[in-house]
């Protein structure tokens, strides 16, 4: 074992690690607190999270949202009535199931979500202008496995 695979070594680089992530998270958000306060002022990020949630799986029941975010029911049907009410989500009846609704957003709702995303739109491609494109590959490899919390293929 190398001084660089001492356990005291993987330690620190795993410290500097969480430091990095934290940061970056810091940075998201921010970024989603902005976003969330453009398409309706006031909204909070849990809110801004269940719509761009809804967004990006619709059409889909609110059962299968509480599953994908891990939320409380209850807390879930009141923010999904605020974002009818604001008119950025509708529901349809689930074919497959009467008794459930399918939601889906507005057309308003897609329009105020995509003039909110415009201030950064294109900052990540921006900071990745100068990067090797395997580096970027890598980078995507590496951030896939640690979300599946397997090592590197």
């Amino acid at each position: 074992m190398t001084s660089e695979q001492t356990p005291g070594a993987r330690a620190e680089a795993v410290r500097s690690l969480e430091a990095e992530f934290s940061e970056l998270i810091s940075r998201i958000r921010k970024i989603i607190t902005e976003n969330a306060h453009r398409v309706s002022p006031g909204m909070l990020p849990g809110a801004y999270k269940v719509f761009t949630s809804i967004v990006r799986c619709e059409p889909v029941t609110q059962a299968a949202l509480a599953e994908q975010l891990a939320l409380d029911k209850g807390q879930l049907s009141r923010t999904v009535r605020e974002l009818e009410e604001l008119g950025l989500v509708t529901r349809t009846p689930d074919p497959a199931d009467r008794r459930s609704s399918r939601l889906s957003a507005t057309p308003e709702g897609l329009a105020r979500l995509t003039a909110a995303r415009a201030p950064q739109q294109g900052t990540l491609h921006a900071v990745l202008e100068d990067w090797d494109l395997d580096d970027i590959r890598n980078l995507t490899r590496l951030l896939r496995a640690l979300t599946n919390g397997t090592p590197p293929a």
